[in-house]
């Protein structure tokens, strides 16, 4: 999820996230769901009557042990640096009414292959900076974050770990969204062990845009210019 943690349960699910996320999330707004949840009186459509329903549409007991489930797969699987896992989170997200569906990890490395085989030593270069003007979950910039730090030139220019990760971080990646939960979900991934770089970065090199419109529109470099140029 991407605004949860483990002390998220049912009773408080409606607290957890904006208005306009919760019902992009769920389909139904926060006061649809309290009802659902809690029960309340609603005038009958066909009589006119005043009704009450007693609510408790969700098993609490289901809710909240799925929900801690997925946040334990989640924390496993949030260390992209990691080559021997081959699942990400994305793996259990099925595709969204939004047709939000995410590129496969094996498709995003060959994607990555592909850039580099066409410009030997793009990752070696410290001036090098790399966009998803898309982004749907932030696989595509990790695999490129992951490149960079591996560099043997990168090593030799910023040895220390935690520099060379900063320095990548702050001054080589950016990405659009086109929704508030797509940002979300995004840069909690590219951002999960550094919170301290993602406070610099947010807002910065990461930004909630509808690119598709700009490209329709014959904008979207402008939209790059704009926002990143000065970067």
């Amino acid at each position: 999820m991407a605004c949860g943690d483990h002390d998220l349960t049912l009773q408080n699910f409606d607290d957890y996230t904006e208005d306009e996320v919760f019902a992009e999330v769920t389909g139904i707004s926060e006061e649809q769901f309290r009802f659902l949840r809690d029960g309340g009186d609603y005038v009958d459509a066909e009589t006119g009557e005043t009704k009450h329903f007693d609510g408790h549409l969700f098993d609490e007991v289901v809710f909240n042990n799925s929900i801690q489930e997925f946040l334990s797969k989640k924390e496993a699987l949030s260390n992209y640096f990691d080559e021997s896992v081959y699942e990400d989170i994305f793996d259990y997200i099925p595709a969204q009414k939004t047709n939000q569906i995410y590129t496969p990890k094996s498709v995003v490395k060959h994607m990555v292959d592909d850039l580099e085989d066409n410009n030997p030593g793009i990752f070696d270069d410290p001036n090098k900076t790399f966009a998803d003007l898309y982004m749907k979950s932030g696989l595509y910039i990790t695999e490129i974050v992951k490149r960079l730090f591996r560099s043997e030139k990168m090593k030799q220019l910023y040895p220390d770990d935690g520099t060379r990760i900063k320095y990548i971080l702050e001054n080589q990646v950016y990405g659009f969204a086109s929704t508030r939960i797509i940002y979300l979900i995004a840069t909690n991934y590219i951002f999960v062990f550094n919170d301290e770089i993602k406070r610099n970065v947010l807002g910065v090199h990461f930004k909630e845009r509808d690119t598709a419109e700009y490209a329709k529109n014959g904008t979207l470099e402008q939209l790059v210019q704009d926002e990143f140029g000065g970067e």
